[in-house]
């Protein structure tokens, strides 16, 4: 199977002889990214159906969270920025103000404003010489959590500062995921994957009745399995530095970009989340990144039912205090 964008791979057990229960699958590009739909069933037709739902609940998410589609109310709140409150469908709203919870419990360093970086950092270009450190710290001063004010009385959102951006690449793929997984259920589907380009959550056992199988990646080594677990109603979501990224004068910016000072993170190369949570685990992942080893692991230390690995540039391993018996080599 192709390499998630965040290349966590997935294995599961053949099926037996004779099973009743059988893993349907299906793969496809989504948000940008590889998208894997699991669905544990003895109808074809449920798991074909289940999956398809599954898929247009992306699909209308992508929609409504985009910010480069004109249509979307996300470009239409950006557009408006020192302008004008925009009265949006609670369901952004509420996912706007979840966001601006992590990024209270993170003191900013997880901040979806951050996207009014994104005429200064292009990771699908090539770079002879890194941007400007004007056009940076400009960028910068308008990343603000703090500066975009919701309404609950109407579900309106308003970004003070002319030229703020929000932006839901650190936590748009984990509530798809999320909302997949609830489609699927609602579809009658007990047991299955979603594995959102790398932001993973499962659920039940798999067809052969074992807890499904989950590798994290080798940073060095793509496509290459460094560690396993069985997972079973559990999220597994990896950030990593080694698949969007540009090198100048052989040093690797990654897409990571610390909010405070509009740099890419320098010093990990992964870092992996459990939880019951799929969008948690996104947000979360972006913010131990940023808050590096120390702090990044003090935080998870201090969150109940969450658990965390850190890879770091020596590649040497770094766990929270609860995942030591959770995680094992590979055999």
């Amino acid at each position: 199977m192709r390499a998630s964008t965040f290349t966590l791979i997935m294995l599961f057990n053949s099926l037996l002889i004779g099973q009743t229960q059988h893993t349907y699958s299906y793969d496809t590009l989504l948000m940008g990214s590889a998208f894997v739909f699991k669905a544990v069933s003895s109808s074809p037709r449920e798991g074909r159906k289940a999956i398809n739902a599954a898929v247009a609940e992306v699909v209308r998410i992508e929609q409504l969270i985009s910010s480069w589609d004109a249509n979307s109310q996300t470009y239409r709140i950006n557009q408006n920025a020192g302008i004008a409150p925009v009265k949006v469908e609670k369901e952004l709203y509420d996912l706007i103000k979840r966001s601006l919870k992590v990024s209270v419990l993170t003191d900013g360093y997880f901040d979806i404003s951050y996207a009014s970086l994104d005429k200064v950092w292009d990771f699908s270009k090539t770079y002879t010489t890194p941007p400007d450190e004007a056009l940076i710290k400009a960028s910068v001063k308008k990343i603000d959590y703090q500066k975009i004010v919701l309404n609950d009385s109407d579900t309106s959102v308003y970004l003070l500062k002319k030229g703020m951006k929000i932006g839901f690449g650190a936590i748009g793929k984990g509530y798809a995921a999320n909302r997949a997984k609830a489609i699927l259920e609602q579809n009658g589907i007990k047991a299955g994957v979603v594995n959102a380009g790398g932001d993973l959550i499962s659920w039940g056992l798999n067809s052969s009745g074992k807890e499904w199988t989950v590798g994290i990646a080798d940073p060095n080594n793509e496509g290459q399995v460094l560690m396993w677990l069985d997972a079973s109603d559990l999220a597994v979501v990896t950030s990593g530095d080694y698949q969007r990224y540009v090198l100048i004068e052989g040093k690797r910016y990654a897409h990571i970009i610390n909010p405070r000072t509009g740099w890419p993170v320098q010093g990990i190369k992964s870092v992996t989340i459990l939880c019951p949570d799929a969008e948690l685990a996104d947000a979360l992942a972006t913010s131990v990144f940023v808050l590096g080893k120390q702090r990044g692991l003090k935080l998870i230390n201090q969150l109940n039912g969450i658990d965390c690995l850190i890879i770091d540039d020596n590649n040497d391993l770094h766990y929270s205090a609860k995942l030591q018996l959770n995680i094992v080599n590979k055999p």
